[in-house]
């Protein structure tokens, strides 16, 4: 599955591709406003953010999330650099040089292909925008960020950067028919 599987409990993969402890839910706890969020995000979202076994599984599932989109959107932004950064030189050194309607073929070209690209990621990615089980992760990876800062400017011990994800904005909307994910296979420690 990826390099998550097998760690530990309370241990976790951030964005930055470190392996960082998880915060308890004492820490939380502790601070009565983050206690309040966390019990008032948890029922909004259905899920128990005082429960130390039920975050490591939402961070569990973002990071694999991000991890099945990182390679498909660093492509992508190679693929958009390119139809950005080439068309300027050839430009100014070939097309310049050419007749009017040609001008006008490149700049209709090169306008399709970018919107081409644009139609084509968003369409890539849309089965997974779609998917009520992963939105209602990434809502609640989002709640979760919320009550950790809320949590931290409390003065609860919470290292800065932690929960080390950013935020997920297309997430704001919580689907409660949908299906629960599985637990992930044995090989990640419970």
């Amino acid at each position: 599955m990826s390099e998550q599987t097998g760690l530990p409990f309370g241990q976790f993969m951030g964005d930055d591709g470190g392996v960082h402890e998880m915060v308890p839910a004492a820490a939380i706890i502790g601070v009565p406003e983050a206690k309040a969020a966390a019990e008032r995000y948890g029922r909004e979202v259905r899920f128990d953010f005082l429960d130390d076994r039920a975050v490591h599984w939402l961070l569990f599932y973002r990071w694999e999330d991000n991890r099945k989109w990182r390679g498909r959107g660093c492509l992508a932004g190679i693929l958009m650099s390119v139809l950005a950064i080439f068309p300027w030189p050839y430009w100014d050194l070939v097309v310049s040089q050419k007749p009017r309607p040609f001008r006008i073929a490149f700049l209709c070209v090169t306008a399709m292909l970018v919107f081409g690209l644009l139609v084509g990621l968003y369409l890539w990615r849309r089965p997974s925008l779609l998917d009520p089980s992963l939105r209602n992760v990434r809502i609640r990876a989002r709640r979760y960020r919320k009550i950790v800062g809320i949590a931290r400017r409390g003065g609860a011990d919470i290292p800065p950067m932690y929960p080390y994800y950013g935020m997920y904005a297309s997430s704001r909307k919580f689907f409660p028919d949908a299906p629960e994910l599985p637990v992930p296979p044995t090989g990640q420690a419970s």
